[in-house]
């Protein structure tokens, strides 16, 4: 069974809820019938009404779409009231709350951070930086975490490779240049999301272009030092690092370079060095490799669940990203 299968199955088996700030938005109106339709969660979208109903009547839904006018919602006084109560000691006003409240993005995240909601999807719509500054705000981070990060989940047809051809790769949305505590983070939360979602043991690949001194270099310093971090931190992660690509991959390249390693030729999550490398190798890997599929980027290192999407995504995109953030969510 594929992961999007299983979260899938879980999701049928739970009573969850999802608020969709990107209302106004097609793909979002598609995505919301399909949850409702299969019977997978709960839906609230944000927007207008008069735009949205056309739009979901002609699908011939089953099911009544909740809409939320957020300057009408019963929550919206609640809502400023805990912002500015979160907030208030950044200089947060209650003129300055209400103002953020009714913001989509915002109020999706309150939303969230007050259990009114299992999780929110936005950015169909909303620039990736609404989405994060909402969460940021609105939620807040996960205790022991300083940043958010992001990951993707690659599944190809290759299944030799990683956990029956399915990687974790991060952070390749988030973080310019992490620095070794920054990357540290990126992997001690790709691994609790891999352990997550997948069910089973993470095993970590600090990449880089040299493996176990191969090389010598300021950036093979800082994936040195991230893998102290966490090494100090998370006893219990499987982690090898520095390690190239081939090595991390390939069992037969993993035994030559990095023999006594429990992660060479075995890893399942890849932590790229900075954001260049972690774009670039996501998409290359899913461009050049036949059948490949990307989910994400899922965000990671939030106090409760709120994913972020690619404007240019599509309804697919919009519901596989639910069904992640309902597993987030928790039973």
């Amino acid at each position: 069974m594929g992961i999007l299968a299983k979260l899938k199955e879980n999701a049928l088996k739970l009573d969850k809820s999802i608020i969709l700030p990107d209302g106004n938005d097609e793909r979002t109106i598609k995505a919301a019938y399909e949850l409702l339709h299969e019977n997978i969660c709960k839906v609230s979208l944000v927007g207008d009404a008069k735009y949205i109903l056309p739009i979901y009547e002609k699908l011939n839904p089953e099911k009544d779409l909740h809409i939320i006018d957020i300057k009408n919602n019963e929550y919206l006084e609640q809502f400023t009231e805990h912002y500015y109560e979160k907030r208030k000691s950044k200089g947060e006003t209650k003129e300055s709350a209400y103002n953020s409240i009714i913001r989509p993005c915002y109020f999706g995240a309150v939303a969230v951070d007050l259990g009114v909601y299992d999780g929110c999807v936005a950015g169909s719509l909303s620039s990736s930086a609404e989405v994060l500054r909402g969460a940021l705000k609105g939620i807040g981070m996960q205790k022991g975490m300083s940043k958010i990060s992001s990951f993707i989940i690659m599944e190809t047809p290759i299944l030799e490779y990683g956990s029956k051809g399915t990687f974790f790769m991060a952070d390749i949305a988030i973080n310019p240049n992490p620095d070794a505590e920054t990357l540290a983070e990126i992997a001690i939360s790709t691994s609790d999301s891999y352990k997550l979602l997948m069910e089973e043991e993470a095993k970590i690949a600090l990449l880089s272009f040299s493996t176990l001194g191969s090389a010598e270099g300021e950036s093979i310093d800082k994936v040195r030092q991230a893998l102290n971090i966490v090494k100090e931190k998370r006893s219990d992660i499987l982690i090898e690092g520095e390690i190239q690509f081939d090595a991390a991959l390939i069992k037969e390249v993993g035994a030559r370079k990095a023999p006594n390693s429990q992660v060479a030729g075995n890893a399942n999550v890849f932590i790229f060095p900075n954001l260049d490398a972690g774009n670039i190798g996501y998409k290359i890997t899913e461009r050049m490799c036949k059948g490949a599929y990307a989910t994400g980027p899922i965000l990671q290192g939030l106090a409760k669940p709120m994913n972020d999407l690619s404007r240019g995504c599509s309804y697919t995109d919009i519901k596989n990203a639910a069904l992640v953030t309902i597993y987030q969510s928790g039973i």
